[in-house]
């Protein structure tokens, strides 16, 4: 495992974001979370694929949680936010649930083609635009798209107006918003976990030229580098969401969540009320993350999925550099009911202990004794 030397005498992390988002910055010789010449730089998540048995059923649990279905067949589900935006999810009839990879949109076909080149990879027509098919160093499959039409916007409820402090702004009016299901906006951000997270991180840093806003390191190995990284989309002076993609370091390479806009913490609420009437169960929220600001509240689909409403996250420009953190359970939200175990990973299983000496076997992995045993600590925190 590539390991950080910090020279004797280093400056200790200094709150280089003047308060902005983390109270650490890196030290001397530690990641800069960027490449210094990316082949591309993608502008957005698309959309991501996953695999289940029973479309019937992911159609009304799509429904329940607020994707509108852009169309359906037999064997597939599409389903779109209200924004003009790709749809969301492409659901794929299959034997066993799964997820299968993302897709990102690029500025441009050609810089599809330049990515092509590249990964030397072949440039397939897709929906009227043009793709390229890659897969990253954990083994998901990664495509990469420009020039698909986008659907047009669909009516959506207003966010609240709000009298907060000395200056309301609603009057002779009571807040009703309507018990519904929530409307999902767009698909915000993926999280992973890999065994092999350096090296995913530096290909998703090189290939798609996302970069870092916030890293978190095992407090007691910080010198082996970070250990989970939020990584946005480059898009120069043009905020951009804190993370379009999460990646962590864990014994296991797989989806671990999915994150969808809303308008606003009342539709975060009263979504999450209807979700809870319909009997799906939550595993963690309502409250607010650290990294990235936004308030969640995250459920499990029939598949046992996890997927995430949010309202109000962080927006960043290219100017930020990353925040670093220790990683803790209790460093998750600023406030909101404490992390379940459920998030975590619920309780040890037979596949997770196969899945742990499958890592700690992998040569080129990043897992050891150490590590796990620093994650543990982490997890409990």
């Amino acid at each position: 495992m590539m390991e950080i030397q910090i020279p004797a005498g280093a400056a200790e992390p200094a709150d280089v974001h003047h308060g902005l988002h983390s109270e650490l910055g890196a030290l001397r010789g530690e990641h800069p979370g960027r490449a210094r010449n990316p082949v591309i730089k993608v502008v957005g998540l698309g959309w991501l694929e996953f695999v289940k048995p029973d479309l019937d059923r992911a159609e009304r649990f799509a429904r329940d949680f607020g994707f509108v279905v852009h169309s359906r067949t037999p064997d597939r589900l599409s389903l779109r936010g209200t924004w003009s935006a790709l749809p969301c999810l492409v659901i794929r009839r299959g034997r066993q649930a799964r997820f299968v990879g993302p897709t990102f949109v690029a500025e441009s076909v050609a810089d599809v083609r330049r990515l092509a080149r590249w990964a030397g990879a072949n440039v397939l027509p897709l929906q009227g635009g043009q793709g390229v098919q890659l897969t990253d160093p954990s083994g998901f499959p990664v495509r990469v798209v420009a020039g698909l039409d986008r659907p047009p916007a669909l009516a959506e409820r207003e966010p609240l107006d709000l009298n907060v402090g000395t200056k309301p702004v609603r009057f002779n009016a009571a807040q009703r918003p309507p018990k519904a299901a929530a409307q999902v906006q767009r698909l915000g951000h993926v999280v992973l976990e890999t065994t092999r997270f350096r090296h995913a991180l530096e290909w998703y840093l090189e290939a798609l030229g996302l970069i870092v806003s916030d890293f978190l390191f095992l407090d007691e190995l910080r010198g082996r580098g970070p250990t989970m990284a939020f990584l946005r989309c480059d898009l120069g002076s043009v905020p951009a969401d804190h993370h379009t993609l999460a990646m962590h370091l864990g014994p296991r390479v797989g989806y671990v969540h999915s994150a969808y806009q809303v308008t606003d913490l009342d539709a975060v609420a009263v979504g999450g009320e209807h979700l809870a009437a319909q009997g799906y169960r939550r595993v963690w929220g309502i409250g607010r993350h650290v990294q990235g600001s936004q308030i969640f509240d995250y459920w499990r689909d029939p598949d046992r999925m996890m997927v995430e409403h949010y309202a109000d996250g962080d927006l960043f420009d290219s100017s930020l550099d990353p925040g670093w953190a220790p990683m803790s359970a209790s460093g998750l939200a600023q406030w909101g009911p404490p992390v379940s175990r459920d998030f975590l990973g619920g309780r040890p299983s037979p596949g997770m202990v196969s899945a742990l000496l499958k890592a700690l076997r992998d040569e080129a992995g990043e897992i050891d004794k150490d590590v796990l045993k620093a994650l543990a600590k982490a997890m409990a925190a």
